[in-house]
């Protein structure tokens, strides 16, 4: 099996011990190293190549945006999860415009955690579901669906649910629509935005606006 390389960043020792515990007791997942600082953060993402980083907002010498933009223009391929107790739309609104993946609070289940590392690496979104719950006001306006290519009503509403990190089966279940027609909108609001992966299309939505806020 191949296993799930994770390099955590934290400033406080205590917690990365505790986050090493839990996550080498999964055989999908492996530790390969410890950063307690932002630039050793960037050196060891560089050195280890992880497979995802695994970051605090708060660092000393770089704080975890700062880490983000850099490693995202660096190191695209390696995915970056956002571990913290700040429970703001703001910072969740800036760390996924710079390209991160992942947003989950530090009062999270140990099982909420080992979802976010697994649905991450397998290119999803993962954000915390009580802070996506609020987060969202009423999805697309009439400005912004041109912007958008015109999608269509049910596609907006597949493209809330891929912004916030749905699966193909979730949004099939909540819309009551087949697994592959969301597949199919999926494929077409793609094409019409000209992008190819869902980290792209978080990027669009939070670039025009497609997504509203509460701040």
């Amino acid at each position: 099996m191949d296993k799930i390389h994770v390099l955590l960043a934290d400033d406080h020792a205590v917690l990365r011990k505790g986050l090493r515990v839990l996550l080498e007791r999964e055989e999908d997942i492996q530790v390969v190293g410890e950063a307690g600082d932002g630039l050793e953060t960037c050196r060891l993402a560089h050195a280890l190549q992880p497979d995802i980083l695994v970051l605090d907002l708060s660092m000393p010498g770089l704080s975890g945006l700062e880490c983000t933009a850099r490693l995202k223009e660096e190191l695209p391929q390696m995915r970056i999860l956002i571990l913290t107790m700040y429970d703001d739309t703001d910072y969740l609104r800036r760390i996924l415009a710079l390209g991160a993946e992942g947003y989950v609070l530090k009062k999270a289940l140990d099982s909420e955690l080992l979802s976010a590392i697994r649905a991450v690496h397998q290119g999803q979104m993962y954000i915390y579901p009580t802070l996506a719950a609020n987060v969202w006001k009423d999805g697309l306006g009439s400005k912004t669906i041109e912007q958008a290519g015109e999608l269509s009503d049910r596609e907006g509403e597949v493209l809330k649910a891929l912004v916030f990190g749905c699966t193909n089966e979730e949004i099939a279940k909540d819309l009551h629509i087949s697994v592959k027609t969301v597949e199919t909108h999926r494929k077409r609001i793609l094409e019409k935005l000209g992008l190819s992966k869902r980290s792209e299309l978080v990027r669009y939505a939070l670039k025009f606006g497609l997504v509203r806020w509460d701040n």
